[in-house]
């Protein structure tokens, strides 16, 4: 009986920290919210009883940031109104994130709507967030009549990972072999370790069995695993530090564990040439994805191997490469399940 009151006790004071954190983590996300809603851009469109903002958050970005958009509409009463579908017009840019404060009421009684995005670019160079369709009809016309309002594009500029010290870049020398020196195995003390090892595996097995109803398996698409991947590589800033070969080991990774995932075929423990071997019965690609994916890893390889030094154009179309192959072939009926990676990666978060 004390046990099961002492295990109440511990569950009411776990469900109101949780609304504590709740309540808090809501109040400070507004906050946050607010301070970024800063503009750069801000148009403005006009016709008949509706107006229009369009508002952009930068002009210029990094290749690893991304760009606000908001989009607001003020509409008079009396009319109905069909706002854009910004995931079908967009080309260059991905939407990472995305909010809607609903509809509101003004001073003026008008019907306004606010719709803020987080937009993230593919490739870098100059490209425009395109121009969006408003259609709207009065709501006591029998006949249905749509008037249309379209906005302008706006153009985003996305600067190179390389930045202004690409022409420094250097590359290290592979290091010389190491003969790796031999241990001495007792053998009462491997079958002890032994016999640890399998009764701690045993326990951890019964226990997982135990656990299996109540853990929630978590899946992913093989192209959101890679892009967060590559958005932590640029992160590190490994190319402005001269550690290129790292760089391309890392991407090399990324690229064959998102073939893995995306068309079962197991690249990641493959030896380029054993891949491609099997990437010519591959059904999945055509011919040009599969010639540009031969192409990608040798490069890799020349760089890994070979004391090949490339070039600041070589490296940035490198990683556009990458990018517009996932984009290309990305997929959201094959998912992979991440569960046993969370779990990871809060057990070390809980660590440090």
């Amino acid at each position: 009986m004390t046990k099961r009151i002492v295990q109440k006790i511990l569950l009411t004071a776990v469900i109101c920290c949780s609304f504590v954190c709740f309540f808090a983590g809501c109040g400070k996300k507004e906050k946050v919210y607010a301070e970024k809603a800063k503009f750069e851009i801000d148009k403005v469109y006009e016709r008949g009883p509706l107006t229009v903002h369009i508002r952009v958050s930068k002009a210029k970005i990094n290749i690893a940031d991304t760009v606000l958009l908001e989009i607001e509409s003020a509409m008079k009463p009396g009319y109905k109104l069909q706002m854009p579908k910004v995931d079908n017009v967009l080309e260059n840019f991905g939407i990472v994130d995305w909010r809607s404060t609903g509809d509101r009421l003004d001073e003026q009684n008008n019907i306004t709507s606010k719709y803020q995005y987080r937009l993230e670019p593919f490739l870098s160079g100059k490209f425009s967030i395109p121009a969006f369709k408003f259609e709207f009809a009065d709501a006591n016309d029998v006949q249905g009549k749509k008037y249309e309002l379209d906005t302008e594009p706006i153009d985003i500029e996305v600067a190179s990972l390389l930045g202004e010290q690409r022409e420094k870049l250097v590359i290290a020398d592979i290091e010389d072999v190491v003969e790796i020196p031999r241990k001495l195995f007792y053998w009462w003390l491997f079958g002890a370790l032994t016999g640890f090892i399998a009764v701690f595996v045993g326990g951890w097995i019964y226990l997982q069995r135990r656990r299996a109803e109540e853990i929630i398996r978590i899946f992913k698409p093989a192209h959101e695993i890679a892009y967060d991947r590559l958005r932590e590589l640029v992160k590190q800033d490994l190319v402005k530090q001269g550690r290129i070969k790292e760089f391309y080991e890392r991407i090399s990774d990324i690229l064959r564990h998102y073939i893995e995932h995306r068309f079962s075929l197991r690249a990641p423990e493959r030896t380029t040439e054993e891949f491609l071997v099997e990437l010519r019965f591959a059904n999945d690609l055509s011919a040009a994805d599969k010639n540009s994916l031969g192409e990608f890893l040798e490069h890799c390889d020349m760089v890994k191997f070979a004391r090949y030094n490339p070039t600041t154009e070589q490296i940035q179309r490198t990683f556009d490469l990458m990018k517009e192959f996932i984009e290309k072939t990305k997929s959201d009926e094959r998912k992979v399940d991440i569960t046993n990676n969370l779990n990871r990666k809060a057990v070390e978060a809980g660590k440090t």
